[in-house]
């Protein structure tokens, strides 16, 4: 808490420093990528970077809002900050690991959990998409999205933000960032919103995913002389927040119902994560070392049936230390060759607890219905009953996991040729010990007049390693207005464990051990012997890839990027739910897929006139993939849309300087779809479009804005799922209006 005492300070303290982001200081650059290195127009791929005045003028708060913004990425906003899918060029993640990764200043986010956050303060966001796995390892096979925040030394001043808008939404901002020296820096910042929420539980009459976020941000730059620099980013971030506005479908009558859920519905998460980089600069060489650490400890609670009924509710325990060491060394492209390579090493460890807890309706539809029809087939006339209407299953679960890589690429480049080859060799293991175990008092009535204890326990451990190989090749043509390339690449996904199977593995056993007790046999009850069922292996993809970067005009007003791609996936991970009235879900390696499209995306600059712009258009689809009886083979990937657009319209208009510094008028678009809900292609979400718009004005050290979100109040679908055989939706947000203020100096 100290640095938010210190932030706050530090804004009531004066400060000389003039309000600019765009100071060049003398000595060694510290704030620029260490893997990037090419100019924008001869980067061998396809990329997307949201700058600071983007992302503040139009008002993003979050990595959910940049869907469709960045062409084929799509991350929809549904249940809450921990449900942090992303879908690139069809494929994508539910759950477990991603199919993106995400580095904050250079520093590597190891959970998933932790990608929805509050944007402040951010310098850029550049997402890269296709397979980036050679340069950043594990859970980049769709590409990797980099996150710079706000340099002190290359900002100086105080800001404060103050913001209100729809659903009582309060949003306060405030940092301070300084240079004593021309080679130290260092900052404060805090952050906090509250919302009320959109949704209202039918079942009390509340709205059910209202929340307060606090975050705090302390970082320091130091250029310390004889090529030595450092930069340490130390964050803390605390999300309190209700969420899972799930809708059941009725089938039948095409309906959605209203959201409507007897029990507790709710996410909290404490995060807290440092990035310590130091650089040492030779004449022809850079040395690099990236130390990161972070600290997650959530907890989801949720009414898992999200009926009004008292079915069962799940609990998710977590708590996570992960550290990450990356050593690299990088030429200084002095030459025509140049060349990096590094040592990558990670170790983080998981304790996890998930109890599920059945009541009345779920002990009775989903446990001794299931359980009496094999009973009274031996016993006529006798049935199960439990003494409690209540039974809790506990699962319990330590996974250890550790890996290392050795990664290498060097690059020839000519006046108008560069060729760039590189290779990653990743090694990683990961173990589960799992304790699943659950007690009830049980008896046949009326064979039994008393109660007998059932104990049942399924525990042991677990293990999977994988060593993988990622190449990539690529061949750029330059040219003096812009380069054309081509690229080969692998990526991969890591594999893992299904803990959210457990509870129906325990079911199961406590089934099969309660009616081996009267020699009953079920046919139809699956027993596990170990957990060799419950892990999913690494997925694996090549990605092709085409494409241009261009500035046609000789003032460099237009530049335009056009990608042509290609992606052959195996041993795709799919988020599964087994059949029948099933509590549990699961990772499957569901076969073979490919995915083929193209992406343009452009930018134009004329005097007071902004238009940026962009398109996607994916085609995934399973090669092979059969589901029990069901064969998907030819069937377009779930979850992720065909089609993303988006348009964006800044103007600076001209007014009197005693009124405004500037005025600005900003438009924005953005289209989805068709999205697929099921691997049978029956149900979809059609195409539809999101208008936004602001208005800001800004006069001496003040300013503010007037803006809305989904202005039109578009009705949409942003996700879908299936448990116990009943099928629910989530809608998007509906329209959202606010002001805001601020003050810098």
């Amino acid at each position: 808490m100290q640095y938010l005492f210190i932030a706050l300070l530090a804004f009531l303290v004066p400060d000389e420093s003039i309000y600019n982001d765009s100071i060049t200081l003398q000595g060694i650059d510290i704030v620029s990528s260490l893997k990037e290195s090419t100019a924008d127009k001869e980067k061998p791929y396809s990329s997307t970077i949201i700058s600071r005045k983007q992302i503040e003028e139009r008002h993003i708060t979050s990595l959910k809002e940049l869907s469709s913004i960045a062409p084929n990425f799509y991350q929809p906003d549904y249940g809450s900050r921990m449900t942090s899918s992303i879908y690139v060029r069809g494929f994508g993640s539910r759950i477990d690991n991603p199919v993106i990764g995400m580095n904050i200043d250079e520093a590597p986010v190891m959970n998933k959990n932790n990608y929805d956050f509050e944007l402040f303060d951010i310098s850029d966001i550049e997402i890269i998409r296709g397979a980036q796995s050679t340069l950043y390892g594990r859970n980049t096979a769709a590409g990797t999205i980099n996150i710079r925040t706000l340099s002190p030394l290359n900002f100086q001043g105080k800001r404060f933000t103050l913001e209100y808008g729809t659903a009582n939404t309060i949003r306060v901002k405030a940092s301070h960032y300084a240079a004593p020296t021309d080679k130290f820096g260092w900052s404060a910042s805090i952050h906090y919103n509250h919302s009320d929420g959109f949704f209202t539980n039918s079942y009390n009459g509340r709205k059910c995913d209202g929340g307060d976020n606090f975050a705090t941000r302390l970082r320091t730059q130091y250029l310390w002389g004889d090529g030595w620099s450092m930069d340490n980013s130390f964050s803390i971030g605390y999300t309190d927040e209700g969420g899972y506005a799930y809708r059941f479908y009725d089938k039948a009558t095409g309906r959605l119902m209203p959201v409507n859920y007897n029990d507790d519905c709710s996410y909290r998460r404490l995060g807290i994560s440092d990035g310590f980089t130091i650089k040492y600069n030779l004449p022809r060489l850079t040395l690099s070392s990236t130390t990161g650490y972070s600290y997650t400890d959530d907890r989801m609670r949720i009414d898992n049936d999200f009926l009004p009924q008292s079915y069962f509710t799940l609990g998710q325990y977590q708590r996570e230390h992960s550290l990450t060491q990356e050593f690299m060394a990088k030429s200084k492209n002095s030459g025509k060759i140049n060349w990096l390579a590094g040592l990558f090493a990670f170790y983080k460890h998981q304790n996890l607890s998930a109890p599920v807890l059945f009541k009345e309706e779920g002990i009775k539809s989903l446990i001794l219905d299931n359980a009496n029809k094999g009973l009274q087939t031996a016993f006529p006339g006798n049935e199960l009953q439990f003494d409690s209407d209540r039974f809790l299953i506990n699962d319990k679960f330590k996974t250890p996991t550790y890996g290392a890589s050795l990664y290498g690429q060097a690059s020839y480049d000519s006046d108008h040729w560069n060729v760039t080859a590189g290779v990653r060799i990743d090694h990683e293991k990961s173990t589960m010990d799992y304790n699943s175990y659950s007690m009830i008092n049980f008896r046949v009535y009326p064979m039994m007049e008393g109660y007998l204890p059932l104990n049942t326990v399924f525990k042991g451990d677990n293990s999977i390693d994988a060593t993988e190989i990622m190449p990539k090749v690529s061949l750029t043509y330059k040219h003096s207005k812009g380069s054309i390339y081509t690229s080969v690449a692998k990526g991969y996904k890591a594999g893992g464990f299904n803990t959210q199977l457990f509870s129906d593995i325990l079911q199961s056993r406590m089934r099969s051990d309660l009616m081996g007790k009267f020699g009953v046999h079920l046919d139809d009850a699956p027993v596990y012997d170990d957990a060799s069922a419950t892990t999913y292996r690494p997925e694996e993809s090549w990605n092709y890839e085409a494409g241009t970067h261009l500035s046609p005009l000789n003032d460099g007003s237009l530049n335009i990027s056009a990608t042509l791609f290609l992606i052959d996936c195996k041993n795709q991970q799919l988020t599964v739910f087994p059949e029948g009235m099933t509590t549990g879900r699961m990772m499957s390696n569901a076969g073979e897929s490919r995915s083929y499209g193209a992406e343009i995306s452009m930018d134009y600059t004329y005097g007071r006139l902004r238009i940026d712009g962009s398109y996607g258009y994916t085609h995934a689809e399973f090669r092979t993939y059969r589901s029990g009886l069901n064969d998907y083979s030819g069937k377009y990937l779930p979850l992720a849309p065909r089609e993303t657009a988006s348009a964006n319209i800044s103007y600076r208009l001209p007014v009197n300087e005693q009124f405004a510094k500037h005025l600005m008028l900003n438009i924005g678009w953005s289209g989805t779809g068709r999205i697929y809900w099921d691997e049978g292609n029956t149900l979809s979400q059609p195409f539809y479009s999101l208008l936004s718009a602001s208005i800001s004005w800004e006069k001496g050290h003040c300013g503010a804005s007037l803006w809305g979100k989904n202005i039109l109040d578009e009705e949409y679908k942003a996700f879908y799922f299936v448990s116990m055989q009943h099928p629910f939706f989530s809608l998007g947000k509906s329209r959202q209006i606010g002001v805001s203020l601020h003050y810098n100096l």
